[in-house]
């Protein structure tokens, strides 16, 4: 018996060790990961993949973003052509993609004939809409909460999502806007892994000498606009290691062309991550 229990003390000490061994490699390798992850990126025109890498890593980087774990800002979405406004308190969680909005004001997008409070919540999956806590069957206000969700978290996370797996990018040359000759990438997605008829373009201004993409023009199938014919130009802050788009001023063409002044301007202020979200409480506003 107590020759039995020795070798099961010896087994279990190799076992200990075997693991203690395997957790030590483990560790090695995330840090060897995490060190080449610090390594600047090249960027390389022939190779318009790296140029896109480049961008995420000014950008601060996706798993720097990912340790944060969620976010919480004010945005303010105003017209200057209506002179109205959108306005709410945006929070997201990056491992699932959960999405929350709370509307105290929604005179463009969000139920703009509908008074009181209006939330959209995604869970990942779903979209629910509620008015003063209700919640809404309207197809039209699903409908655009549900576009809203996605696109508010998309803009949000957009260095890292023009890599996603499909992206087809194509680098188109140099152009100088404002003293600066930006170099261009064509962006869009396969539409055999999107599974969309219309997919959304990009036209990417990157600044060469930031990596960061300052203006860029875009499609928006959903609202029918195929081709990349609106312009937006970013404005960035760094909080907390992130070159986040604080000031966003959004260009529509029209017969005439382009405005000098945009059509849309968007800010996110007060802007704070590690918020502790979950599932169960994204939705739990203060009173």
């Amino acid at each position: 018996m107590k020759s039995t229990l020795k070798i099961l003390a010896i087994l279990s000490l190799v076992f200990i060790i075997s693991c203690a061994e395997k957790v030590k490699k483990e560790v090695e390798k995330m840090e060897e990961t995490a060190m080449e992850a610090e390594v600047t990126p090249k960027y390389d025109t022939s190779d318009p993949q790296s140029i896109l890498k480049a961008i995420e890593y000014a950008h601060g980087g996706w798993n720097d973003l990912w340790k944060k774990k969620d976010v919480q800002y004010t945005y303010n979405y105003y017209s200057t052509d209506a002179d109205k406004t959108d306005l709410s308190t945006e929070r997201y969680i990056f491992k699932n993609e959960a999405s929350f909005g709370h509307y105290t004001q929604h005179e463009i997008n969000v139920m703009p004939e509908v008074d009181g409070v209006i939330t959209h919540s995604f869970d990942g999956v779903n979209t629910a809409v509620h008015i003063e806590g209700e919640k809404t069957e309207d197809a039209q206000g699903n409908a655009v909460g549900d576009f809203i969700r996605r696109a508010n978290y998309f803009w949000f996370v957009m260095p890292y999502k023009l890599n996603d797996k499909g992206t087809i990018t194509t680098y188109i040359g140099q152009e100088e806007l404002n003293g600066i000759a930006y170099d261009k990438l064509h962006v869009t997605y396969d539409p055999e892994l999107t599974g969309k008829e219309q997919n959304d373009i990009y036209i990417l201004y990157v600044n060469p000498a930031t990596k960061l993409i300052d203006r860029f023009y875009f499609s928006l199938p959903f609202m029918g606009v195929n081709e990349p014919i609106i312009i937006a130009d970013y404005e960035y802050e760094d909080i907390d290691g992130q070159m986040i788009a604080t000031k966003r001023n959004y260009f529509m063409p029209s017969s005439d062309g382009y405005a000098e002044a945009p059509n849309l301007i968007q800010t996110l202020t007060d802007i704070s991550f590690n918020n502790g979200f979950t599932l169960e409480t994204i939705a739990i506003m203060p009173e």
